[in-house]
């Protein structure tokens, strides 16, 4: 009889590692560091505290960014004990320009691999793609749960913001370095793609099946705006350019579009987009 206890007992450990853990994951533009909106009283200095206090109340464990430069991801590093982000700049390779970084719980995920390519047919090396006004960058990384050993795939960028055919050839890129890199494993796929739900890019991501939007399979949502606001926090939209986009590997829970505000202002001119979720 006790022989049987320990097997039921050591099954349920197995079980309960293996099954039903929750990942809170977000995308978030965090708004480039610049003089112009300091001047109009969205400086950074102001804002990553609250982009921190955020991301610590809603505890979320992994999350890709966009926008952000060097300093400023030491910045919402510095304010975020137990994080860390990979990524480098789209500019140079290294520091310079904008990132598509991630941020990560060490305590809770370990990297086996990441890398980093250029949105365009020159991959390997700063560069615009196409007819994209700037040089874009996807920032990808393999993680492995501490706890359960799950493995899986992030990826994150920034979709330039006038060339069409850079953001759909973007896409399909995206696409074709997830069959090649991660075949069938378990996938995120995060990033303002400045298209919204209506646009033929976005459509591109879905269009092998192997991807789908969190805003679709999530049964309940919070999401009474769109992802842009332009820091005006009278904007109505339902337009949404920042998207989290998985494999069927993990079950959508809870999706939200959080409109967090202080002092009558706002964190960033996108809003972050979060997903929650359990494998």
């Amino acid at each position: 009889m006790k022989k049987i206890i320990y097997i039921a007992i050591a099954c349920f450990i197995l079980s309960a590692k293996s099954y039903g853990q929750q990942f809170n994951i977000a995308t978030y533009n965090l708004r480039y560091d610049n003089q112009e909106d300091s001047v109009k009283g969205n400086g950074w200095r102001l804002r990553y505290p609250v982009i921190a206090k955020i991301v610590k109340f809603n505890d979320l464990d992994i999350f890709g960014t966009q926008e952000g430069l060097f300093h400023m991801l030491n910045n919402l590093a510095d304010s975020l004990p137990g994080y860390k982000w990979i990524g480098i700049g789209r500019d140079d390779g290294k520091e310079a320009g904008e990132h598509s970084a991630i941020f990560y719980k060490t305590s809770r995920f370990k990297i086996l691999k990441q890398g980093n390519f250029w949105l365009s047919t020159i991959t390997d090396r700063p560069n615009k793609g196409w007819d994209a006004v700037l040089p874009r960058i996807c920032t990808w990384a393999q993680f492995e749960e501490i706890k359960t050993g799950f493995k899986f795939y992030f990826f994150n960028l920034h979709m330039d913001h006038i060339g069409v055919v850079a953001r759909k050839q973007s896409a399909t890129l995206v696409l074709k370095k997830i069959k090649e890199m991660a075949g069938n494993s378990a996938t995120i796929f995060t990033g303002d793609f400045n298209v919204d739900q209506y646009n033929e890019s976005y459509k591109e991501v879905l269009s092998t099946g192997v991807l789908q939007d969190c805003y679709h399979l999530a049964p309940v949502k919070l999401a009474t705006n769109g992802s842009f606001n332009a820091f005006d926090i009278n904007t109505k939209t339902d337009s949404r350019i920042d998207h989290i986009f998985v494999t069927k590997d993990f079950n959508v829970k809870r999706y939200a579009i959080l409109t967090n505000s202080f002092n009558g202002r706002l964190p960033s001119d996108h809003y972050p987009v979060v997903a929650i979720m359990e494998h």
